[in-house]
């Protein structure tokens, strides 16, 4: 017998004393979306995670059309702490924390979301999108939106997050235009009383009656995910207007590039990108960052 536990004591000190301790599990995140490969998401958290001294793990997973319910079922289910939401979700991620849990101010006027957190058991919704576009603008850019005149292309997710921070932002005409206008006038007609309180007028086009031009435009449409050309005309622009794309590397330059042709300033949605993922960091682990710290030559 005392061979037999000198045995065993000889193997406990063999072994390193990370192994005799339980070493808690980093918390989970995602980005979901459909596709959602190009997205530079996890690379953004993960870098805010080292800034911050977070232990977490931020991860893709692409969603099937038809399956995202059953996807942020899983995630609950699994003790994953929240998710971002991309193209083409955040209409259904805000119907899904109406019924599961709360929403936010700015995802109720949106209605859409790009951020949920969940917490014992409950779901709760954010949209950061807009917030994170004025930041990068008015900081990065180094643009005031207060008094200018402003375009928003498209009436999806992206364009319904935009709308309500540019009204507070200040701006003194927004015009929403969409290849169905009605679906810019349904945007509009929820953020009227918003506009009305402000001062800011609200106006939904179609794509070829757009009243220019325009200080600022923002593409929040589709058409450089799918490689379409300019979906406005070049009378939208002067040369001192900015044109924001809220794609990013590739997907972004046939755009840009046009943009750049009529003598306008162009600008990709990197820095929106990184901004609103601030704000959902913040939300999650409470760690308030300052992004120039995390925007680097590494994300392009």
């Amino acid at each position: 017998d005392a061979q037999e536990s000198r045995g065993l004591g000889d193997v406990y000190k063999r072994q390193p004393f990370i192994s005799m301790i339980s070493m808690p599990q980093p918390d989970q995140y995602r980005v979901l979306g459909h596709p959602v490969e190009h997205s530079k998401s996890p690379q953004i958290h993960t870098r805010f995670a080292e800034l911050t001294g977070q232990n977490m793990v931020y991860d893709r997973q692409c969603v099937p059309l038809d399956g995202f319910v059953q996807a942020v079922d899983f995630l609950r289910a699994t003790g994953v702490r929240g998710c971002n939401v991309t193209v083409p979700f955040k209409f259904e991620a805000f119907r899904y924390a109406q019924q599961h849990g709360r929403v936010s101010e700015r995802a109720a006027l949106a209605q859409a979301c790009n951020t949920l957190s969940f917490e014992g058991g409950s779901v709760f919704a954010d949209n950061t999108d807009g917030i994170g576009l004025v930041n990068d603008i008015q900081t990065h850019a180094g643009r005031s939106l207060a008094g200018r005149d402003v375009l928003i292309i498209g009436a999806g997710g992206a364009a319904a997050g935009c709308l309500a921070p540019f009204v507070q932002a200040g701006a003194r005409r927004i015009a929403v235009a969409n290849r169905s206008p009605e679906k810019a006038q349904a945007l509009v007609a929820q953020h009227l009383a918003m506009a009305r309180h402000g001062g800011v007028t609200l106006g939904a086009y179609g794509l070829d009656d757009i009243p220019g031009p325009f200080e600022f435009v923002v593409n929040a449409s589709a058409s450089s995910l799918a490689g379409e050309a300019a979906p406005v005309s070049a009378e939208v622009l002067t040369p001192d207007t900015l044109v924001v794309d809220l794609m990013y590397g590739p997907a972004s330059q046939g755009f840009l590039d046009w943009v750049r042709q009529q003598g306008a300033e162009g600008r990709d949605g990197l820095g929106m990108l990184v901004e609103q993922a601030a704000e959902a960091f913040q939300l999650w682990r409470g760690c308030l960052l300052y992004t120039s710290d995390a925007a680097d030559d590494s994300l392009r």
